[in-house]
């Protein structure tokens, strides 16, 4: 286990004081996380376009399929909005968030040197690529196409829960990895926080 190093900053009075550094984690390179992470999201979008393919070709205008007792049901409709079908007014706003969140998850990459943060974040690039796809390739085109939803719970036409897809369970799943990883102190360049180094900057910048 690494022991916990510290540096010395400044005081208010002009002295120094030392505080608790991040802890190292098991940072790897740039390389290896930025190819998790790229790995994750053509996954991710590969199983998502082909499972919407299958949904268009063996759901549409066909009853709902019913799994599991009831709790899972596969059933086609298209959808305007954005995950879980919220926004449904605002489709043409839906790729440009999908194109900055690209964009920051490629910058934030440059000095990614964790593993998980790279699965975290190829599984919410996965999930916006993927329903962009649908946004610029399916109808009615442009920016605006309607994404395929298939995925509903406890009930076939999701009315006890949306109807969604798997861009839609990457993007979730991505987000809450990623707030879990932020509480526990995880940072993107492989350090960890530990509740002292916190209780220290905090109180340093008290």
């Amino acid at each position: 286990m690494s022991e916990l190093g510290s540096v010395a900053v400044a005081d208010d009075e002009g002295g120094t004081q030392t505080l608790p550094e991040a802890v190292p984690a098991t940072a790897v390179s740039v390389r290896r996380a930025v190819v998790t992470l790229v790995a994750v999201a053509v996954g991710i979008i590969g199983l998502d376009l082909a499972t919407k393919e299958w949904a268009t070709n063996a759901l549409e205008r066909q009853e709902p399929i019913r799994l599991l007792g009831g709790a899972l049901y596969f059933s086609f409709t298209r959808n305007s909005g954005a995950a879980w079908s919220l926004g449904s007014d605002y489709t043409f706003v839906f790729p440009f968030i999908a194109f900055g969140v690209a964009a920051w998850i490629f910058w934030t990459a440059r000095k990614l040197r964790s593993l998980p943060w790279a699965i975290a974040l190829g599984l919410v690039l996965g999930g916006a690529l993927g329903n962009l796809v649908d946004r610029v390739f399916r109808f009615p085109g442009g920016i605006s196409g309607h994404v395929v939803d298939f995925i509903s719970l406890f009930d076939a036409y999701g009315q006890k829960f949306p109807i969604f897809n798997i861009a839609d369970m990457s993007l979730f799943f991505g987000v809450v990895l990623a707030i879990l990883l932020e509480f526990t102190g995880r940072m993107r360049d492989g350090t960890r926080l530990t509740k002292e180094s916190k209780d220290a900057a905090a109180e340093t910048g008290s």
